[in-house]
């Protein structure tokens, strides 16, 4: 009977010693084809898979394996992570483990917040993924708390508040572990709040740092900032960072300013618009380079700092590549901020370049008349060249791809009062977009380098999900009327799509098991775009939660 006990003992501690993800894995993240350990599918969040079975030939041969509903008629922005045969994916109300063969649930954790949680959330009821680490799942919650599950039961093993909804936060960011940190963002810019990102103990949940990105007077930057302008000036950081193992540097990109009506916050306002270099140890910034100083235009910087070695003037370059939602290109060198170059990938008028000396931007009268409080036609619109949806960079092409939206925006400031946990913006919202009668998006294979695309795939319906590019020269990406789309990713030809019943807003992810590949992606309507730009061509999609998972048909 003793042997009998310890043999099982043994199987238990190395049934626990695999499910246990380490540092190591997830450094190797990018190329763990077996797995996906990290959101952006690895650390450089490049979205790009070296996995070929699906390719531009077999692509057309796709069919689902499965779906797996939610329950949930939100919008999904989640990512999917994959670890050993399981599923691990989010949505605003719970967190989910299925098997990764048969869809079959096995487990599923709800998650209760507040009823009045929604009144303070700006832009869609979600949640857009987890982290995985020493056997745990982490995530966020909409009411700002940070939570630890088992990842074998889905029991809760420690929660922690980030920050208080009656103030006007929430969370909806995938956590970040790096270095042995869980570091994670905040939402609420348009709140009036003062944005951070906070370092978590991931055995315990204890609190181990917060760094804000809105300094204080006494702090590094303070000075961009008027009187007490500071404590209201916004900053959200709801998108997860990247992370370079090698420096030991995070990445995390910052938010726009409060309010939108810039004069009332004369200054730079940093760290708004920007992105932070950081320690994951201590929080403490390395460097930080402004996309957009005093912003009127919620040109917020939050969205995916993706990282790549690349050539650049002939000199192999660590670098950092930002689709900018200001409609420019950046590569920057990451071990530094230095700019190597700024270029436009969409339609741009509040600016007519990059200044590469000082790295600001050399702005317009559209800028000038909009800070007088002038009503102006801005392009891009308030929604960005590109807004939140996660691009690809293809290491293979030397290209990136990304969902890209082609309208402009009316902009005229109104005056503004704080109030907390309401509305700060100081914006006339009653008359916002300016719509041509051509595509109002496209997914664009962009040049780094030049902001130039190799191609360009319209949409009459801006795409609003990310992107995933893969050694098989496939490029796929969602439509908000439903369609899961394959594209060539040479030519941006249309290979392949299959109508999930919802709009898609996800982020697909590939992996391989046992020798077959798979395509994941959720699919659910709801966000943005829907919220605020009043397209009645979508009046007739479903809301309607789920998983869909994809491979070749043998």
């Amino acid at each position: 009977m003793k042997r009998f006990a310890m043999a099982a003992s043994l199987v238990m501690l190395a049934s626990t010693c695999a499910s246990a993800q380490t540092t190591e894995q997830l450094v190797k993240g990018a190329t763990d084809t077996s797995n996906v350990l990290n959101y952006g599918m690895g650390y450089n969040l490049q979205r790009f898979s070296t996995l070929n079975q699906i390719n531009k030939d077999s692509v057309k041969n796709l069919v689902p394996v499965w779906n797996y509903s939610f329950n949930d008629d939100r919008s999904e922005e989640s990512q999917p992570l994959v670890y050993q045969g399981v599923i691990y994916v989010t949505s605003h109300n719970a967190t989910m483990a299925v098997d990764a063969k048969t869809g079959k649930q096995i487990w599923k954790t709800k998650v209760e917040y507040p009823a009045e949680t929604p009144r303070i959330v700006c832009c869609g009821i979600i949640n857009r993924g987890a982290a995985l680490y020493d056997g745990k799942v982490f995530r966020t919650t909409l009411d700002a708390n940070v939570i630890a599950l088992d990842a074998k039961n889905g029991k809760e093993l420690w929660r922690q508040k980030a920050a208080d909804i009656k103030e006007g936060y929430s969370m909806t960011v995938a956590p970040l572990v790096a270095d042995g940190v869980v570091i994670t963002g905040i939402s609420g810019a348009e709140f009036g709040t003062r944005g951070f990102i906070d370092g978590w103990d991931p055995a315990t949940g204890k609190h181990l740092w917060r760094t804000h990105s809105i300094p204080s007077p006494e702090e590094p930057g303070g000075d961009t900032w008027k009187g007490d302008t500071w404590k209201l000036g916004g900053g959200s950081t709801w998108i997860t960072g990247s992370y370079d193992p090698e420096l030991n540097t995070i990445y995390w990109g910052i938010g726009n300013p409060g309010p939108f009506n810039s004069a009332v916050r004369p200054g730079d306002n940093l760290y708004t618009c920007s992105v932070l270099a950081m320690d994951p140890k201590t929080g403490k910034i390395k460097w930080h380079y402004q996309f957009s100083p005093n912003n009127p235009f919620d040109y917020d910087s939050v969205a995916e700092m993706v990282l790549a070695d690349m050539n650049v003037e002939g000199k192999p370059t660590k670098v950092l590549m930002d689709a900018n939602r200001n409609g420019f290109f950046y590569v920057l060198d990451r071990t530094n901020g230095k700019l190597l170059a700024a270029n436009p990938y969409v339609k741009v008028n509040w600016a007519t370049g990059i200044d590469m000396k000082t790295g600001r931007p050399i702005e317009t009268d559209v800028s000038k008349d909009a800070r007088e409080g002038k009503k102006v036609t801005v392009y891009p619109s308030i929604l960005g060249g590109k807004n939140w949806e996660p691009m690809s960079f293809n290491p293979q092409t030397g290209l990136a791809y990304a969902n890209t939206l082609a309208f402009g925006g009316r902009y005229k400031t109104e005056p503004v009062t704080f109030k907390q946990g309401e509305w700060y913006l100081g914006m006339d919202l009653t008359d916002l977009w300016e719509y041509g009668d051509g595509p109002r998006g496209h997914l664009k294979a962009i040049d780094p380098m030049t902001g130039k695309s190799k191609w360009e795939a319209p949409s009459d319906i801006p795409r609003f999900s990310g992107v995933l590019s893969t050694a098989g020269g496939v490029v796929f990406s969602g439509a908000l009327t439903g369609e899961f789309e394959a594209f060539d990713a040479d030519t941006g030809k249309k290979l392949w799509q299959f109508q999930t019943g919802s709009g898609i807003e996800g982020q697909p992810v590939t992996w391989q098991q046992d020798g077959v590949q798979y395509v994941a992606v959720t699919s659910g309507y709801g966000g943005v775009y829907s919220l605020f730009s009043g397209d009645e061509r979508l009046a007739n999609v479903p809301p309607g939660g789920s998983l869909w998972v994809f491979a070749v048909k043998q």
